[in-house]
């Protein structure tokens, strides 16, 4: 499977990285209604998984992946270490408090509420959340993974971080 995805990553690195993303997104969604929610199938939302899936395909993977190639050209000191510390504070200080807004936001627009209130209900209580996960993850990501699985390791992580925002939006 691994050998497969590297293929595929090689020849089409961008759409790749999107559909993985978009399914596993859509994954997230799923884990949240049925393991967290406990929804049942009768009860699934499938515009809810759509939207997340459409939200990871179109939007997150491909910022996700351009984001993370941007890092690797631009952020780099003598220091390995000092490396891997620029990166993540740039990843914490600017691409999370900003993507956590855009899936706020387009989560809003494509249920038809107000981005502006669901900004003000929930953007604190996931930013916040968020340092408690993702700079022990990217430290990680960062240090460990190569470039070209960067954006895979987040998506695997994310099903559980996707669970939880699934489960914020929604509620």
């Amino acid at each position: 499977m691994l050998r497969w995805y590297q293929a595929r990553l090689a020849a089409r690195p961008l759409l790749t990285q999107a559909v993985t993303t978009s399914v596993l997104f859509g994954v997230g969604d799923v884990v949240a209604q049925q393991l967290v929610e406990k929804k049942g199938l009768e009860k699934h939302e499938l515009a809810r998984t759509g939207r997340m899936a459409l939200y990871g395909g179109t939007i997150f993977g491909p910022a996700a992946a351009t984001w993370f190639r941007f890092l690797q050209r631009n952020v780099n000191f003598k220091s390995a270490n000092a490396t891997i510390l620029a990166r993540v504070a740039c990843d914490q200080g600017l691409f999370a408090p900003t993507f956590i807004g855009v899936f706020l936001s387009s989560m809003a627009v494509l249920e038809g509420v107000s981005p502006k209130e669901k900004l003000e209900k929930y953007y604190a209580n996931a930013l916040k959340t968020n340092y408690m996960v993702w700079p022990f993850v990217q430290l990680v990501n960062f240090k460990l993974v190569p470039l070209d699985h960067r954006l895979l390791f987040v998506n695997v992580i994310s099903i559980a971080w996707n669970s939880y925002l699934s489960y914020l939006n929604s509620s």
